[in-house]
């Protein structure tokens, strides 16, 4: 019985916790309809979260009969996450690197961006270099930073731990990850950056309404795929679902190299470039062109990259059948609305699959804002698997449970 009755009072524990840190602000009646706690037990719950310091008294209710309630926010002091993008920017020396770090309501507290020549500092010194930076930015201890999410320009092969198709400088080095772990001593988990661009689809952009889609990224220097089947991303066997840049798009014309044509030499940055100079483009780099087409009067040359990109989201929707395509990255979005309704009017001349394709709807860099929503994911279930654990029972354990998660 006194088992059943931990149980049930962690379970109760962390519904409540889970409700605060979804809301953000709650009195106990409030908190009572969401659970259907009886009044005694709410009470019990909210002490027993002020206790170990998850939740604080935000406010009170005013206007209303009766007694004006307390208002419990989250702590938004007792846990933080990183979220980093390193991105290569298609420049031989510097590779962009941006950061941020927020708490446990997603709040950002501080950002950073900074360009490194990855060949003379390594992963590892450069993770530490920019955290360092940002927690003075921000103000907060160190020991409060329990999650660092990492997005990189490759793939994560988790059976041997290592980075594959990346082409910044020691990122690929065997052991880099159990050295930035070590270095860091916190939870440290890389994602493609591609596929952090589709988390940040789904919470932020036109992805938000389904639980199904594909994003392709059309970068300055790198093209991407991100898919998300059941709400669940498609990572491969080792990671490497997603290269779309590698498909070979021909079995006959061969590069001057001698390899067979891919889909990066149709839709790359470069070969947007080209196509575009080809029309009688003057820019300087793709988003450019893209910039210049979409404002209108350049429709030869968006028709003619429209149906390239079809081309290769042919064999992407005979295989997975999503329901909606999105067009991302610095290319993508800059192509915006024009580019997508040309991809979509010769994606449906050349396949009788239906999909809709549609620009991205986030705003900011995508890559960052998907690896601070994985990061906040992962902490909020650190918490709740926290107080849920011990069922908060003993504020001093539970405290020194939550500063050692």
């Amino acid at each position: 019985m006194a088992g059943s009755s931990s149980l049930l009072r962690a379970m109760n524990v962390r519904a409540a916790l889970a409700h605060l840190l979804e809301r953000g602000r709650l009195t106990r009646g409030e908190l009572r309809e969401l659970t259907g706690l009886s009044k005694p037990t709410s009470s019990e719950v909210v002490r027993r979260l002020q206790d170990v310091g998850l939740a604080v008294v935000a406010g009170h209710t005013s206007g209303g009969p009766g007694p004006n309630a307390e208002i419990y926010a989250p702590n938004t002091e007792v846990s933080f996450h990183a979220g980093i993008a390193v991105r290569d920017v298609g420049e031989r020396e510097l590779t962009n690197v941006v950061a941020a770090i927020a708490d446990i309501t997603g709040t950002v507290r501080a950002s950073v961006e900074t360009r490194l020549d990855f060949r003379g500092i390594g992963p590892v010194q450069a993770v530490d270099a920019v955290l360092a930076d940002l927690v003075e930015e921000a103000g907060i201890p160190t020991e409060r930073l329990h999650h660092v999410q990492l997005g990189v320009p490759g793939s994560h092969d988790p059976r041997t731990d290592t980075i594959r198709y990346v082409d910044v400088p020691g990122w690929s080095a065997p052991g880099v990850l159990a050295r930035l772990r070590a270095e860091l001593d916190t939870a440290v988990e890389i994602e493609n950056d591609v596929n952090l661009a589709a988390v940040a689809e789904r919470a932020h952009g036109v992805a938000t309404d389904t639980s199904a889609f594909a994003l392709l990224w059309l970068g300055s220097s790198g093209l991407g795929l991100a898919t998300v089947l059941d709400g669940a991303l498609l990572r491969g066997a080792r990671g490497g679902a997603g290269e779309i840049g590698y498909m070979p798009v021909g079995l006959t014309d061969l590069h001057s190299s001698g390899r067979r044509l891919d889909f990066t030499d149709l839709v790359g940055g470069d070969a947007v470039l080209e196509l575009a100079h080809a029309h009688g483009l003057a820019a300087t780099s793709a988003p450019e062109a893209m910039h210049t087409a979409a404002a209108g009067g350049h429709e030869p040359f968006l028709d003619e990259l429209a149906e390239r990109i079809a081309f290769g989201l042919a064999a992407v929707v005979a295989v997975l059948d999503p329901p909606l395509v999105v067009l991302a990255g610095e290319v993508g979005q800059a192509g915006g609305a024009a580019l997508s309704a040309a991809v979509a009017r010769s994606a449906s001349s050349a396949s009788p699959l239906d999909c809709e394709i549609e620009p991205s709807g986030v705003t900011g860099d995508a890559v960052l804002l998907g690896a601070l929503r994985t990061g906040l994911t992962a902490t909020r279930e650190r918490l709740l698997d926290a107080v849920g654990g011990i069922g908060v029972h003993d504020p001093a354990q539970a405290a020194c449970l939550l500063r050692s998660t």
